[in-house]
């Protein structure tokens, strides 16, 4: 009896395990979505020429993005997209 029980405590810890798993992989690949995205964003705004203050933020902001999405730290590549959102709003 002692044995069924744990073995059944044992698959439920690992089922929540899987469920727990999931759940952050996939928010982990819309992170990184959205990283990739907002790079693409900030790119686009360099593109258009905007003032030396601005393209200045950007630039930094594009460089840090890109550094943090190579180093899969997807979270704060967003943080610089912020940035770089704030930037371009003045």
């Amino acid at each position: 009896m002692r044995e069924r029980t744990l073995r059944i405590l044992l698959s439920a810890a690992l089922l929540a395990g899987a469920a727990t798993f999931a759940t952050v992989g996939d928010a982990l690949a819309d992170d990184a979505k959205d990283c990739s995205d907002g790079v693409a964003m900030i790119k686009a705004e360099i593109a258009k020429g905007p003032p030396k203050a601005t393209l200045d933020k950007l630039n930094k902001a594009l460089r840090g993005a890109q550094r943090e999405m190579g180093e899969g730290e997807y979270d704060e590549c967003l943080d610089f997209v912020g940035d770089a959102k704030k930037a371009i709003k003045g």
